[in-house]
């Protein structure tokens, strides 16, 4: 099941990136722009079909590298003048061609969170974390249903010796022999483990959708207050837990999407400022053999980014929450390749669109090909720069 939900959220978010360039594609196609072939995945392709159209042929195809999608528009270069190109386009017809994905990304993680609010919500923006609580409707919202998550287990714990391991939702716990007392909350667990102090106790928890029980001997009174003596304070059982809450809303259901959008978007541009300056730490540490900077620069920017291995990642995890919090996810990663596209970035659309307004709107002449391939390649570059950066963060935190 795991293995499948992940294959699943592997080829939604592969998705997410076909429905953007669809988005380019369909809108082109309605303002007079021709497309010379619209593609799923990264070359080598393997399959190809030409297709016939009253709008312009184009080539349709399937490719290897299953990371996406791509269109590509004839005459792609603003100072191009073919009839059907990209250039010869209005500003606004180009505008809305390249603003055409971001609007794709941005209606579908609406749909998507407002499907979400309606069958359960993950509650993952806390005060305690972001400084603020997620967005609801609190006359509308209630909580269905609250994990309690293993997040750390101390070494040579009762936690360890009893196999508990980071992600596993804890069930239950007892005194051997004894009815079981269901853990229902993270603040509730350190009482209950007092209570059972120094006993041996039996643990059922949930690990890849089987529940599973073993028994451990917690530490005593003693041995908990010896370790706070040597200033090394120690749990009953050695392990810290957080709570995994699923909300549910009905009609408030799409005023959730919405206020929730605006949230993710500015913690999401929040993020991304502080992901920058842990990078350049991280860069300047690496080219300077600075350890305090690469330590620093590490820790900002793996608190903020990931990359292709730090989403796999993330998927690979949420397979243990169920398709629900995948779905989230997915409409999470629609917002954010919205707002990442609406960014002044010359290499994504954002940047096209910038540096178009202002070369039409400002100067009132085309970017030049050589200026824009300039623009276009540097940032391309300093992306590739960056995209190593974030896949050094993402292996070094994951693995």
């Amino acid at each position: 099941m795991s293995i499948f939900l992940l294959v699943l959220g592997l080829l939604m978010f592969v998705g997410l990136v076909v429905a953007h360039e669809l988005g380019h594609f369909i809108v082109a196609r309605r303002n007079g722009v021709e497309a010379a072939e619209f593609g799923i995945g990264f070359p080598p392709t393997f399959w190809k079909r030409r297709i016939k159209s009253d709008k312009g042929d184009y080539d349709l195809t399937m490719n290897a590298l299953p990371l996406g999608g791509f269109v590509k528009l004839k005459g792609e270069h603003d100072a191009d003048t073919h009839k059907g190109s990209f250039g010869a386009a209005s500003l606004w017809a180009k505008s809305k061609i390249m603003l055409a994905g971001v609007a794709v990304n941005y209606i579908l993680a609406l749909i998507i969170l407002t499907i979400v609010a309606v069958t359960g919500m993950p509650r993952l923006i806390t005060e305690a974390q972001f400084g603020e609580e997620q967005f609801t409707v609190a006359s509308d919202t209630k909580v269905a249903r609250n994990d309690v998550l293993v997040g750390y287990v101390e070494s040579d714990s009762p936690a360890s010796r009893a196999g508990l391991q980071p992600g596993d939702q804890l069930l239950s716990m007892h005194s051997v022999g004894a009815d079981p007392v269901k853990v229902e909350h993270s603040s509730s667990l350190p009482d209950l483990t007092k209570q059972h102090q120094g006993q041996e106790v039996e643990i059922t928890y949930r690990r890849d959708g089987t529940d599973q029980s073993s028994t451990t001997t917690l530490r005593s009174a003693e041995e908990v207050a010896e370790s706070i003596k040597q200033g090394d304070q120690k749990g009953y059982l050695g392990i810290l837990t957080t709570d995994f809450a699923i909300q549910k809303s009905t009609w408030s259901a799409p005023i959730t999407a919405v206020g929730l959008s605006g949230q993710m978007t500015k913690l999401t541009l929040k993020g991304i400022w502080s992901a920058l300056r842990g990078l350049g730490s991280l860069a300047a540490g690496m080219v300077t053999r600075n350890e305090t900077a690469q330590n620093h620069g590490h820790q900002a920017a793996t608190e903020q980014v990931s990359g292709p291995v730090g989403i796999f990642m993330i998927l690979k995890q949420g397979t243990q929450r169920g398709f629900g919090f995948i779905l989230f996810i997915t409409g999470i990663i629609s917002l954010t390749l919205a707002i990442m596209n609406v960014l002044p970035i010359p290499a994504l659309d954002g940047g096209r669109f910038y540096m178009v307004l202002i070369s039409r709107g400002v100067f009132k002449k085309p970017l030049s090909q050589k200026m824009e391939e300039r623009i276009v390649g540097g940032a391309f570059l300093a992306l590739m720069v960056l995209f190593v950066l974030i896949t050094i963060v993402d292996l070094k935190r994951d693995w």
